[in-house]
């Protein structure tokens, strides 16, 4: 036989496991989600998320955060993480949130996901002039001593955060921030290890005057 025929059929069938193996694994790929639609956005968050966070994601007071600009794929993975998982806790274990998460699609969240990070945040403010320093300290330069990084190495030096990694912090209320440091040290909130980490070596006092800084971030 022909040395170039008998070297074609030897190929064949590894070529034709190569083409099928390909096959499978696009096959295998997810679709990828579609374009988030702001006005779908708008509507969900008008029709479930106003009377809590305000039409515009600016909530009027600090039991409830702000979600104007937030980053959409930070705002996207806490409602994933909200949702009940069968035979699973959630990841954030809230009884009013698991009920509003459970209730919208993965589409659903993308898109009033990326409408609260199109609206304008409205600015806070420090209310605590005595303990601007010690925010601003921790905030800035982290506690060495505890072994505290520096907030600023992870959301920024004005609290911008980073898109998908680090949810923008400037502006936020000062009591929900606090409330959410005081979540990650004892543990009730558990979507982040390296946050129970660092919360953990914080004293209420310093949780609460770095919650007031960054309140006043801009």
């Amino acid at each position: 036989m022909n040395r170039g025929v008998w070297k074609s059929l030897a190929a064949a069938p590894l070529a034709l496991a190569c083409l099928l193996l390909s096959g499978a694994s696009q096959a295998a790929d997810p679709p990828a989600p579609a374009k988030p639609d702001l006005n779908r956005g708008q509507a969900i968050a008008s029709q479930v998320c106003a009377s809590c966070h305000g039409a515009d994601g600016n909530s009027t007071g600090g039991a409830y955060p702000k979600l104007a600009g937030q980053h959409a794929e930070y705002l996207y993975k806490q409602l994933a993480d909200f949702k009940a998982q069968p035979g699973k806790t959630p990841a954030r274990n809230n009884p009013i949130m698991a009920g509003m998460a459970a209730a919208l699609s993965d589409q659903d969240m993308r898109n009033v996901s990326a409408y609260f990070a199109s609206q304008t945040e409205k600015p806070g403010a420090a209310r605590n002039k005595a303990t601007v320093p010690l925010g601003e300290k921790i905030y800035r330069g982290g506690l060495a001593d505890k072994g505290v990084p520096a907030c600023a190495s992870c959301h920024g030096p004005a609290g911008a955060g980073m898109p998908s990694q680090y949810p923008r912090l400037s502006g936020q209320w000062a009591d929900y921030t606090a409330a959410q440091l005081v979540a990650f040290r004892d543990e009730t909130r558990g979507n982040n290890a390296p946050m129970h980490d660092i919360a953990s070596r914080l004293s209420d006092k310093e949780i609460k005057a770095v919650a007031d800084y960054i309140a006043g971030l801009r």
